[in-house]
């Protein structure tokens, strides 16, 4: 049985967050998971949701945005359990806990608009900063290692690859030229001297995304992560995921259709090594979006997409 959602009108509501609410069900004594716990508030609302005694475990690589949600969470007591991890250790902490299973599993990925209006952190050419963009500050790779050492031909694929940036090679062959680059405003003013402005979007848009993807290995960890949370689901677990590019997108989208396949070979012409039946059910074929007044209050919601798929 679900419980009435219990709301506290938070000064700030992350991206899609009634969404993430209903499409969670949480309820008492539920088990669930925020991989990407942040600063708490989408962990707080299904905390509220699945009280009295729903518990969650919520992650992340960054001790600042952790800090701040263990205050956001300080309220619900042991029934918040968070630590500064990967999500991809989602099984090794799923066992010190002694959970067996869990009914929902929440994957909001990418950047936060914290870490994006943090100074200091790297993450946007608005501020003038260090190169560094990690979410782990103990990640011995940062942005700046990327761009002043690695060779042209592999930053214009990164650039590409990570990107999705056509002006990749161009760019990459500025930036060697430039070298070295400490901050974040003398890449952006290289990346602009060689390729053009398209509409309103700055032209370092992409290859901070890419540099960003690339140093906090964020498409590998995605793709690893998703089997391993279907694993940890129970039978009606439902895993929701919110990306915010169309890299992550295509990987999650892909994973939910081919675990939504039934594997059955035909008669007299086997095509699977092994047949299965279909793991998960997909909620809906195409994403949610943010509502007209989400994006209106929250610019940066603009491109979030919501995937929910439930285990069979």
């Amino acid at each position: 049985m679900t419980c009435p959602i219990i709301m506290t009108a938070p000064l700030h509501l992350p991206v899609l967050y009634h969404e993430i609410i209903h499409a969670m069900r949480p309820h008492s004594p539920g088990r669930y998971v925020d991989g990407t716990v942040g600063a708490g508030g989408h962990a707080r609302g299904i905390l509220e949701a699945c009280a009295p005694e729903g518990q969650l475990l919520g992650f992340d690589l960054d001790p600042h945005a952790l800090a701040l949600a263990r205050k956001t969470l300080a309220p619900f007591g042991r029934r918040a359990h968070l630590v500064q991890a990967s999500y991809t250790s989602l099984p090794h902490q799923l066992q010190q806990l002694e959970w067996d299973a869990v009914d929902g599993i929440l994957l909001d990925l990418g950047l936060s608009s914290m870490q994006l209006d943090t100074p200091g952190r790297g993450f946007s050419f608005q501020q003038d900063a260090p190169l560094d963009m990690r979410f782990d500050p103990d990640n011995p790779v940062s942005a700046a290692s990327l761009v002043n050492e690695l060779e042209e031909e592999e930053l214009a694929d990164l650039l590409y690859r990570y990107g999705e940036e056509a002006d990749g090679r161009r760019i990459a062959r500025a930036i060697v030229r430039a070298r070295p680059l400490q901050t974040t405003r003398q890449l952006a003013a290289v990346v602009e001297s060689v390729s053009p402005r398209r509409g309103r979007v700055h032209p370092a848009t992409q290859t901070f995304q890419a540099l960003r993807i690339a140093v906090n290995e964020e498409l590998v960890s995605v793709a690893e992560v998703l089997p391993k949370a279907v694993a940890a689901l129970k039978t009606g677990g439902r895993l929701a995921v919110i990306s915010f590019h169309s890299l992550e997108d295509r990987i999650v989208k892909d994973f939910i259709r081919e675990q939504s396949r039934e594997l059955v070979n035909p008669p007299y012409e086997p095509i699977y090594a092994e047949e299965r039946k279909a793991i998960l059910k997909e909620i809906s074929r195409k994403p949610m979006l943010p509502s007209e007044t989400e994006i209106k209050e929250n610019p940066r919601a603009r491109s979030a997409k919501l995937r929910i798929a439930e285990k069979l």
